[in-house]
């Protein structure tokens, strides 16, 4: 339930805490904490509602839309500062939440923030799994900018992937490693990969080490997080997705104690100039902490469509139905939160 996210505090606790979210920018340490969290979940399940409609319907553009004006309005209620430093949208001249604005009441703890109102929202304009909508959180000036290139190169793994796999190796090199350190035989080995033309020659070269894949249609944060949970059949996430995708999915592994590693993935000439312009090297592997140079991060997700991570947004009656997930670094802890809503206050 909701209450399960506020971890109990004694009184002096919370008045403490209460100070700190009212003194003035610069008056004291102020970092993303578990009650923004709370807040969080309550703009990730309105970007997801009210992107229910269009679910099935072929509209990608409309579902997004929804979504992006549901989760901007929600976030203009939080007491926090934050500043998108990666948002969805430009790469599919798609409805966003720019990079650089700035979200929340100007209150409270100065964040940098990753979003994507939906997380596949061709899966939600075809009515398939695993449609998220998604935003994650970490202090201040700690995300990289990634936001000239709009792809990475990426590989996801639990925390045996430590020093055991690099993405500069073969991609069978890698698997075999991985299989030795996870004590299974390289044939039981299933690794996510968006299903792109791309990919073919990756997805080859994992079948010929004699892994088994697991193809998706989209919504490779999903794939990176199951990637890295102890409790699933994925046990890597290779391949070329979004840069947003990439920075959100990290604040989610420092949470899993996963690892991850990516490099930019330039289009052409200019996007690689446009790379190097913007402070990004397009010739890095960039780890865990370069992505995101914080432990404090909270990530938050709420299903759109029933998928492996989350359940959807489902209607029974007068009662809307929301199913998310809270990943928070400094804890490490994952909280599942499921909520009830009254129609009637949102149509």
């Amino acid at each position: 339930m909701l209450e399960d996210l506020a971890e109990r505090t004694d009184p002096a606790t919370e008045a403490r805490d209460a100070r700190s979210q009212d003194a003035p920018a610069g008056a004291g340490i102020l970092h993303p904490d578990r009650n923004l969290a709370l807040e969080l979940v309550r703009a990730t399940e309105a970007a997801a509602i009210r992107a229910t409609p269009w679910i099935g319907k072929g509209r990608k553009n409309d579902a997004d839309g929804a979504a992006v004006d549901a989760m901007r309005a929600f976030l203009a209620t939080v007491d926090f500062d934050g500043v998108v430093v990666i948002g969805e949208g430009e790469k599919d001249r798609a409805p966003m939440l720019f990079n650089g604005e700035h979200v929340g009441t100007g209150r409270g703890p100065a964040c940098d923030i990753a979003v994507d109102p939906i997380d596949g929202t061709s899966l939600t304009a075809a009515g398939r799994q695993n449609a998220l909508s998604v935003i994650a959180v970490s202090d201040r000036g700690t995300m990289l900018d990634a936001s000239s290139v709009f792809y990475m190169d990426k590989i996801v793994t639990g925390p045996e992937g430590a020093g055991v796999v690099d993405i500069r190796r073969p991609v069978g090199e890698n698997l075999r490693a991985l299989a030795h350190a996870l004590g299974k035989d390289v044939g039981e080995l299933r690794v996510a990969v968006l299903d792109r033309p791309r990919h073919a020659e990756l997805i080859a070269q994992i079948r010929d080490a004699g892994a088994g894949t697991r193809l998706m249609l989209d919504g490779d944060v999903a794939g990176g997080i199951n990637a890295a949970r102890h409790d699933t059949r994925i046990d890597a996430c290779i391949g070329i997705g979004g840069s947003p995708e990439g920075i959100t999915t990290a604040c989610a592994i420092k949470a899993l104690g996963g690892f991850m590693q990516a490099r930019p993935a330039p289009r052409d000439a200019a996007e690689r100039e446009r790379a190097v312009s913007g402070g990004t090297d397009p010739d890095r592997v960039y780890g865990l902490d370069d992505l995101v140079a914080s432990d404090n991060t909270i990530f938050v997700a709420t299903g759109v469509t029933d998928g492996g991570l989350v359940d959807g947004v489902r209607r029974e009656g007068p009662i809307i139905h929301t199913s998310s997930i809270v990943l928070r670094g400094t804890s490490g802890t994952v909280r599942r939160i499921t909520a009830e809503h009254l129609v009637s206050k949102w149509w």
